[in-house]
């Protein structure tokens, strides 16, 4: 038999195959059948990406270290199965593993730890110094039996196998306890050998085979040194140790009895290796436990009814009209129905009376509130700001309906969704009042000819009162002289200019009199149609900054559910 270290720079295998290549968080296929190794990382890898910012750290960080492992154990040689020996002092397993070898490579003791760092040997060389790298064992301790030259048919069965004995899990040194559970998440099979005095140990069963109890499939008991038994003692250790294993969670675990000084004591262990071995399973077994352990903690995250992925019309409803009242749009549309019959007035109204109206006492000029009349004109400049504390209801109240129906933390997460833009909603409010109010800078066309014949009006009625001023002076006092001409001097005339004046000024009266009704209605449609096109704008901000953010994180929530099946393995 020939032995030779492993070169770190051997040949990587071609068993290898990248994960996660091209897909996120909205790339979520779920396969026709029962979903493979590879399409279940990629859901876990989802669920991870889903859950940032929303789920508990720990679960996040236990899934990405997973996949961070498994894309590196992908990508080496698949050509190896690594194999660990792990156990308590005096468990035999160096001299488990130097049987195996058919060489003293690993030291070995009874009463304090021997093995300090893990030793590996390995059959076949191609890929595997790559691998090794990976698993950081030290040179020194690599070893590889060179099949091709080996006689022995066992040997040259083993192809492929990568044996790692590790140092002692109760060993009193941290170093050898950091190493022994770091090679436990990284190997693809689980070897642990218990001898029968301590095979009920508190600290291998409460720290390895509880948690690891799902992974029955890629996990090995090895009940060593049974040459100290008599026969039917090992019968009643195996089936009490059994009976603890399945108490513990391990469904139907696999047990092989073994004696390294025994001439064929290890021949039932080296035929599971090389089971193991040939089928070449080892590898996508262990991850696949490992992702089912993984993706089993994120089913407390998803509830069983299937979530709602838009808001209703209902909802969306009300929030419009939370949003409408926040920013005071009625109020903005009264201002602006007065706005416009004020500025209708300086068009359609009669002059006259607007100058007796200035000639009376005004109550608001003396109270200094003049500033009402141009505000009340200038609404259009400044809408009404939205305040925080009603968009904030407003927020809370399109969510009240739909968090009570996912979990907790989905539930936080949606909330979060709504008041994603809450700062910035009562700024936009106020932008779509303003781009939906007029700026007045041009007025229909009939007011300026109602205010072309009003002025005509005042025109014919003080040409009117010049006319009898005239007819006064001329007609009546002879101011004129003889003969002053007729259209002056008769005095007859008066009576008649007298009503031209009173009918001119009627006129007048009327024609506003009959404008301001007009201006009242088209005012009242005005601001319906104001007020219906800020509420437009008003929707248009409920829905980019509120409902869109909404609806995106459950439509998050809704392939979080279906990535949990994929995870999981299930069509």
């Amino acid at each position: 038999m020939t032995t030779s270290a492993i070169p770190a720079n051997s040949p990587p295998g071609t068993g290898g195959i990248p994960i996660l290549g091209a897909s996120g968080p909205g790339a979520a296929t779920v396969p026709a059948g029962p979903p493979g190794l590879t399409d279940r990382l990629n859901g876990l890898d989802r669920l991870v990406r889903a859950g940032a910012g929303r789920l508990d750290q720990p679960v996040l960080a236990e899934a990405g270290a997973l996949l961070d492992r498994a894309g590196q154990r992908l990508r080496l040689s698949g050509e190896h199965t690594v194999v660990t020996l792990a156990g308590g002092t005096g468990s035999g397993k160096s001299s488990l593993f130097n049987a195996i070898c058919g060489l003293e490579l690993s030291p070995t003791g009874m009463r304090r730890p021997m093995t300090s760092q893990a030793h590996a040997c390995v059959w076949g060389l191609d890929g595997a110094g790559p691998l090794l790298d990976w698993l950081d064992v030290d040179k020194r301790h690599r070893y590889a039996r060179a099949s091709a030259l080996d006689l022995e048919r066992a040997d040259s069965s083993l192809q492929g196998l990568v044996l790692i004995d590790l140092p002692d899990h109760d060993s009193i040194q941290a170093m050898h306890r950091a190493e022994v559970d770091r090679f436990v998440t990284i190997a693809d099979l689980l070897v642990w050998v218990v001898d029968p005095q301590k095979y009920a140990d508190a600290a291998l069963h409460r720290n390895y085979i509880v948690p690891f109890a799902r992974h029955t499939g890629v996990t090995l008991i090895v009940l060593n040194q049974v040459d100290r038994l008599a026969p039917h003692e090992i019968d009643d250790c195996v089936a009490d140790l059994r009976r603890l294993l399945e108490a513990e969670g391990l469904a139907d675990p696999r047990i092989v009895t073994t004696s390294a000084v025994a001439d064929d004591g290890v021949y039932g262990f080296r035929d599971i290796l090389v089971d193991t071995v040939a089928a070449r399973r080892a590898r996508t077994e262990r991850l696949s436990a490992d992702v089912d352990r993984a993706a089993e903690r994120f089913i407390g995250y998803r509830a069983d009814t299937e979530p709602p992925t838009t808001i209703d019309d209902g909802r969306r409803g009300d929030l419009v009209q939370a949003l409408t009242d926040a920013a005071g749009a009625p109020a903005v549309a009264e201002a602006m129905e007065s706005a416009y019959e004020l500025r209708a007035a300086d068009f359609v109204g009669w002059p006259v009376a607007a100058i007796v109206a200035r000639l009376r006492s005004d109550p608001l000029r003396r109270m200094r509130l003049t500033e009402l009349r141009e505000e009340l004109r200038g609404a259009f400049t400044g809408p009404i700001g939205a305040q925080q504390g009603d968009v904030d209801t407003a927020l809370q109240g399109v969510t009240e309906g739909i968090t009570p129906e996912l979990p907790a933390h989905w539930g936080r997460s949606v909330r979060a969704a709504a008041r994603s833009h809450a700062t910035e909603i009562p700024e936009a409010l106020g932008e779509s009042l303003k781009d939906a109010l007029p700026t007045f800078n041009q007025v229909p066309r009939w007011w300026w000819l109602v205010k072309t014949w009003q002025y005509f009006l005042v025109l014919v009625a003080v040409l009117s009162v010049v006319w009898i001023g005239f007819l006064v002076a001329y007609g009546l006092l002879d101011a004129g002289g003889e003969d002053p001409g007729g259209l002056v001097g008769e005095a007859g005339l008066i009576p008649y200019v007298a009503v031209l004046v009173v009918c001119t000024l009627g006129m007048g009266w009327l024609t506003s009199s009959a404008c301001r009704n007009l201006v009242a209605l088209s005012s009242a449609k005005h601001g319906d149609k104001m007020e219906h096109h800020m509420r437009l704008g008003i929707e248009r901000v409920a829905h980019e900054k509120v409902i869109v953010p909404i609806e995106d994180d459950l439509q998050v929530y809704a392939r979080f559910r279906q990535d949990v099946d994929v995870a999981l393995g299930r069509g």
